[in-house]
């Protein structure tokens, strides 16, 4: 077979169900093996499109995404979409065409470095300038993507690689130098934290993204449960522990709850797994939980000590530290639960006195409730994915997630345009799931091209549009930080985005008042096909809680 054909056999070898693409001059024969193969294959829009897609999917399966482009300018629209992988740690390899071998190094025609371009936003890459090191690259690449700290993988293809015959053998193992795809770690470790964990008086569990796509989520609602020790996480966290746990007290940091943030302040001992420690997370480092001791879970050794001083790191991948630490925490704990009574009766006293809330409005829709509604409407299966800004905390703050994998959105990288085309990935991951995507007016055309992917393959997804008319985040900040100048971020827009929706092949709603509210966003939410559901909503509606920026998290502006 030839090298494109190899790439085809050995996705199936490695049980790819679908692929999301965008064809161009260094990729035709690719193409063609997959015209002729028919292979799986959703084209997007746009490049930008088909990463994020990859990258819904990932996320919403935990297993490997993968998307194809051209060389140069095709390669180069991967760039965000690789990176907002790379932050979150979601495995994916995404292939890119390359030009033929004598033309590599020489400016020619939509030539790119993407292997030097995308090094510092992978895992790993490659540049196969020989057709015979595809199957052991691909074979490696996906090894990479999934083992370990998950993440992406580019793999740059010469022009003439995939088109070259050559005799094909997909390799039965990996053999790299100096990476085993083993995070196992030191027992004695575990047994150090659970010491700590019996000798603490306040303890608080803090859970991040590794909990989510290590798929110890089962696992740690044991040891909550046999333990009572309270729960917060964060925005990657969100789903592991259900939000209506009484002993759940929500996300932490700078968007976070008060009893959150306070018993970050409070606690003796913060017990935390598969989280790194952001700044939108800790807030003023040196003030960051200053009457505890830290216990960091971490499959990555570069992020142990890295942002926050910890006292009793816990080195390897959950998935093989959670059952040893169930365990152990099993055989340890003599009734936990009355000897930390006191501090988790005093949390979660907090958490009902000052919930996250907002002042109700008689004349018009406000974006809390919005969510909120949405969140009581759709069932437990329900897939919320979100793009970023005030939407995206509001959704945090509001949708009640039930469970691990049904809350995506780009955490580290913060990338506005991720929701839509993520959400198509997640539905075809998740067909008999319902998703539902929030963004907003901002965020929706960053990507909006992808409206016409959704109709032309009939993808149904639900996309909440939450129109106030401004770029709300950053509108919000020059409020509070920048007196008001509201520089280019009042969108003074003429955009119909339910005539755009129509024009594209989905169906539109508009919502514009309290008047029929409830009914027509459950129509829209219940019936069939891909909907944009355009909800006008006033501008003037911050997120709060609000910790500023580089302060501590005690000091947070809670509003009304």
């Amino acid at each position: 077979m030839n090298g494109a054909q190899a790439i085809l056999e050995s996705l199936r070898r490695e049980e790819v169900d679908i692929v999301f693409g965008y064809p161009g001059g260094a990729v035709l024969d690719l193409y063609d093996a997959v015209y002729q193969a028919k292979f799986p294959h959703i084209l997007t829009r746009h490049e930008q499109g088909a990463v994020h897609a990859a990258d819904g999917y990932a996320r919403a399966t935990g297993k490997v995404g993968v998307c194809f482009a051209t060389s140069g300018p095709g390669a180069t629209n991967l760039i965000t979409g690789i990176a907002t992988a790379n932050m979150d740690s979601i495995p994916m390899v995404c292939f890119t065409g390359q030009v033929g071998n004598p033309y590599i190094g020489k400016d020619s025609f939509q030539e790119a470095d993407i292997v030097g371009i995308t090094t510092p936003i992978t895992k790993h890459n490659y540049l196969v300038k020989k057709v015979e090191q595809l199957p052991r690259i691909i074979k490696e690449a996906f090894f990479i993507a999934r083992t370990g700290r998950p993440g992406p993988v580019v793999i740059d293809i010469a022009k003439d690689v995939f088109s070259t015959q050559f005799e094909y053998e997909y390799p039965k193992t990996v053999n790299l130098r100096g990476y085993s795809g083993e995070f196992t770690g030191n027992e004695e470790e575990i047994v150090a934290a659970v010491e700590a964990i019996k000798n603490a008086k306040r303890p608080l569990f803090f859970i991040g993204g590794g909990m989510t796509l290590s798929g110890q989520s089962k696992l740690f609602r044991e040891v909550v449960k046999m333990s009572s020790i309270p729960v917060i996480c964060s925005l990657m966290g969100l789903g592991c522990v259900p939000s209506t746990d009484e002993g759940f007290l929500g996300m932490v940091g700078m968007h976070g709850s008060y009893a959150a943030n306070m018993a970050v302040q409070e606690c003796d001992l913060l017990i935390t797994l598969g989280a790194r420690f952001d700044d939108r997370v800790t807030g003023k480092l040196s003030a960051f939980a200053p009457n505890a001791k830290i216990v960091h879970f971490e499959v990555d050794k570069a992020e142990i000590n890295k942002n926050v001083p910890v006292d009793y790191p816990v080195f390897g991948d959950l998935r093989w530290s959670m059952p040893i630490f169930l365990n152990l925490m099993i055989r340890s704990v003599d009734d936990f639960e009355s000897h930390i009574a006191e501090w988790r009766n005093h949390v979660i006293a907090m958490n009902k006195e000052h919930p996250f809330s907002y002042k109700q409005n008689a004349e018009t829709i406000l974006p809390q409730q919005l969510i909120e509604k949405v969140s009581d409407l759709v069932d437990d299966d329900t897939i919320v994915v979100t793009d970023v800004g005030q939407h995206q905390m509001w959704a945090a703050q509001f949708f009640n997630s039930r469970k691990p994998r049904q809350f995506l959105t780009s955490g580290g990288l913060g990338t506005m345009g991720y929701g839509l085309p993520a959400a198509m990935g997640a539905k075809l991951a998740k067909p008999n799931q319902r998703v539902v995507v929030f963004t907003g007016d901002g965020s929706i055309m960053m990507n909006i091209q992808e409206l016409a992917t959704m109709a032309d393959n009939d993808i149904d997804v639900k996309i909440v549009l939450l129109h106030n008319s401004v770029l709300g985040m950053v509108y919000q900040w020059q409020k509070l930080f920048y007196g008001h100048r509201f520089s280019n971020t009042i969108m003074d827009t003429k955009v119909d985005f339910v005539k755009l929706a129509e024009a594209m092949g989905i169906k539109g709603v508009r919502i514009e008042s309290l008047d029929g509210f409830e009914a027509k966003l459950k129509a829209a939410l219940e019936g069939e096909g891909a909907t944009l559901i355009d909800v006008i909503l006033p501008p003037n509606e911050d997120v709060l809680p609000m910790v500023a920026p580089g302060a501590q998290l005690d000091n947070m502006v809670l509003g009304d």
